[in-house]
């Protein structure tokens, strides 16, 4: 299989996520899929014990060595139960491992620490493990191609950590960015802190056109409606509208194989000066900024930027200073953020595709509001807004925008989110 023998990894892109995560708000990733027929178990255990074995950078504990924090390797047998209830990860009930599976009548869900990849590390588990279970349960042939499998040389690109001794970085931009609109502010909505879930579907074909029309990609237009929804909301609003969009990190890294969670962001501001201007005219603004953000060397100075706050971290020797450090952190980044929106790119999970009936990403919603997650699956794109509270108020104000510019839509699923939790090694 090749690899490595044995891992020990000290933790440095982990450890925002980790000090970040609380019990109410674990950094969880969750992909949740609807399958066309009920869950067959056996089938189920198959596939997740076959696809694991193609990821043992993935099969780890988390411990403390000579006062720091590493992952080493985790023997025990992952876990499956048979609820969408999850396990808490990093516990007795996950076997102390970081990743964890469920399924419930026709759903399956893997459950990841966010620290331990991102989402393009996680469709790279769905594609296997869709091939495992599909192969096993319908007996369906399937083009291999693209898909990691058990037998495969696992290049140690894959387990190489692409940021740690990183040294040559380019010395990351300083710039002041204006306070960003807060839409919980706005809407004075302070006190609802019930967490939801509103999932959207558009068929792909038919946003992917309104996309070309207008030169946009997918991500950019959705950025862009979102904004323009807002805009319409508070038209006299001094605070800036900004929708962070996350980037990719790994091609300007040159680690394109990397397992691990390399994610920044670009920002797309709604000026003033943009509201008169047509759609289109809007999404060429909106595609150059993006353009010019996701440079390579604006990438890498995205990660310089990463790089210093990672070792302000460990420059802190206590957890409680740790944690101290990052709330702070997490309050400045609340004021220069209006929506978070993250897309990973087309899920091309091959023939388990048919099988597929909705595909839902789950993360722990951004502390300024909502986070919008985009999958593309099956000829759907869904988009998860995720959300520190109940109100459907920006939900419905972005689908009167959908309307209006003659995209077609259906509201599958309002619901609470629950994500498991995490076991955090400095709690009882």
């Amino acid at each position: 299989m090749g690899g490595k023998d044995c891992m020990e990894q000290e933790l440095f892109t982990e450890l925002r996520p980790l000090y970040e995560s609380r019990k109410d708000s674990p950094r969880v990733i969750r992909i949740k899929i609807r399958l066309r027929d009920s869950i067959e178990p056996n089938a189920y255990r198959y596939a997740v014990d076959t696809t694991m074995k193609r990821y043992p950078y993935f099969c780890v504990e988390l411990t403390k060595k000579d006062g720091r924090y590493i992952f080493i390797d985790n023997a025990r047998p992952i876990v499956i139960t048979s609820s969408l209830r999850g396990v808490e990860l990093n516990s007795e009930d996950s076997n102390y491992h970081m990743i964890a599976f469920c399924h419930e009548d026709d759903w399956i869900a893997i459950d990841v620490f966010h620290g331990l990849t991102d989402g393009t590390g996680v469709y790279e588990v769905v594609r296997t493990l869709l091939y495992y279970y599909c192969t096993k349960r319908y007996h369906v042939k399937y083009d291999t191609d693209g898909i990691r499998l058990v037998g495969d040389t696992i290049s140690h690109k894959e387990w190489d950590d692409s940021v740690a001794n990183r040294k040559d970085l380019p010395t990351p931009d300083r710039s002041d960015m204006p306070k960003a609109l807060n839409l919980i502010d706005m809407a004075g909505i302070e006190d609802d802190k019930k967490s939801m879930v509103y999932s959207i579907v558009i068929e792909e074909a038919q946003l992917v056109n309104y996309c070309k029309c207008n030169g946009a990609s997918p991500t950019s237009m959705v950025a862009l409606l979102m904004s323009r929804a807002i805009a319409k909301m508070y038209p006299t609003a001094e605070d800036t509208i900004r929708i962070t969009v996350c980037v990719n990190q790994r091609n300007a890294l040159e680690a394109p194989l990397s397992h691990h969670s390399l994610v920044g962001g670009a920002y797309l501001v709604y000026k003033d000066d943009m509201r008169s201007l047509s759609v289109r005219e809007q999404s060429d603004l909106y595609r150059n900024m993006l353009r010019e953000q996701t440079t390579k060397d604006n990438v890498l100075k995205g990660v310089a930027s990463q790089v210093g706050v990672y070792n302000l971290i460990l420059s802190k020797e206590t957890d409680e200073e740790r944690i101290e450090l990052v709330d702070a952190i997490g309050c400045l980044t609340k004021n220069i953020v209006t929506v978070n929106l993250s897309y990973v790119g087309k899920g091309d999970f091959k023939e388990a595709e048919e099988y597929i009936r909705d595909f839902r990403t789950l993360t722990c919603p951004a502390a300024n509001g909502i986070t919008v997650e985009m999958a593309a699956v099956n000829g759907r794109f869904t988009l998860d807004f995720i959300q520190t509270f109940s109100s459907d108020y920006f939900v419905d104000a972005f689908m009167k925008e959908l309307e209006g510019n003659g995209i077609g839509y259906e509201l599958r699923e309002a619901s609470e989110l629950k994500l498991p939790r995490i076991r955090l090694p400095w709690t009882k």
